[in-house]
């Protein structure tokens, strides 16, 4: 486990984004604000990934039962971008991701999607077991239910992982407002 939990800022440089399960069938079965705000906030992240280039996995639990990812996220998932079909709820259970994640040499993971008390809450606690400083993007997750989805943030955050949002994390990963990218991302926000 790593100390100073919740000092760290993200880094650009040391960051990878994952895109957990934002599927058909459960973004079906989401309440139409909810989803909005996490279509609205993995949008910004998809794209200032882009921009600053680090590296996205997204993932689908099930895609047999459960459907593909929306075609708005796919579209935006950046060339080389990698997908896993998974059965564990926990994309840190797929046997492809470690490897994968590993060999990008970096350290932070900034956690999208659905849903957060499964899927979002059990890859964040495997990730953080095995040495990775995971981010929880509060406004870019969600559950059917809002009490599912607090009692998750805060059992995640008991367990030493970092909650933010997705404006955090975008300011977090340019650091300055004279970075090359910071007119064309801070746009994406007004």
């Amino acid at each position: 486990m790593r100390e100073n939990r919740g000092a760290a800022l993200c880094e650009a440089g040391n960051s990878v984004l994952v895109v957990v399960d934002i599927q058909s069938r459960l973004t079906a079965a989401m309440p139409a604000k909810v989803l909005a705000r996490l279509q609205r906030n993995v949008t910004l992240l998809l794209q200032a990934a882009q921009r600053l280039r680090i590296p996205v996995f997204a993932s689908e639990q099930n895609p047999q039962g459960l459907g593909p990812l929306e075609p708005d996220i796919v579209r935006l998932l950046p060339e080389g971008s990698k997908r896993y079909a998974k059965t564990a709820f926990s994309l840190a259970g797929d046997p492809e991701f470690p490897k994968d994640l590993k060999a990008t040499g970096r350290r932070q993971v900034i956690l999208t999607g659905m849903e957060a008390h499964i899927c979002i809450l059990q890859t964040a606690l495997e990730l953080e077991a095995a040495g990775y400083e995971s981010f929880v993007v509060a406004d870019a997750v969600c559950s059917r239910h809002r009490e599912s989805y607090e009692t998750a943030l805060a059992r995640i955050r008991q367990a030493g992982v970092t909650i933010c949002d997705a404006e955090s994390v975008l300011f977090e990963w340019l650091r300055d407002s004279r970075h090359e990218q910071f007119k064309p991302l801070q746009s994406l926000i007004r």
